[in-house]
């Protein structure tokens, strides 16, 4: 899935190999942030566990843009990170603020509500 700039410098729409363009992305990046966020309040993360995490759900990211968002969501206050060192390697580690708990237990309520609306259209 990428992005791409035609010959005058304008954002094209570039499909991925699962046919996802740029309109996908942009659609499904605040259910991946959330996804992100519900993570890092329950347990410490990382990048590569998360890479798999969401592969596991579909969602094929690498860590050209995984990591931007996790600087965002550390800049906006919602996770903090530590770096962690064992005998070989060192690895930044991601938790949620009290900011991003609090954050997440809102999100959820509106995702609730609107997803439970999307996901019963035709019920009935």
């Amino acid at each position: 899935m990428e992005c791409g700039r035609d010959v005058a410098g304008r954002q094209r729409n570039v499909r991925g190999r699962d046919g996802a363009g740029a309109w996908d992305r942009e659609l499904y990046g605040g259910l991946v942030r959330l996804h992100i966020l519900h993570h890092a309040a329950t347990m410490p993360i990382y990048g590569l566990w998360l890479i798999e995490e969401l592969r596991r759900h579909g969602y094929r990211i690498g860590p050209g843009t995984l990591y931007p968002i996790l600087h965002s969501l550390e800049h906006r206050g919602l996770l903090r990170s530590t770096v962690q060192r064992d005998s070989r390697a060192q690895r930044r580690v991601y938790v949620a603020t009290p900011k991003g708990k609090r954050t997440l237990v809102r999100a959820r309520a509106r995702v609730r509500e609107l997803f439970g609306e999307i996901l019963h259209e035709g019920e009935g």
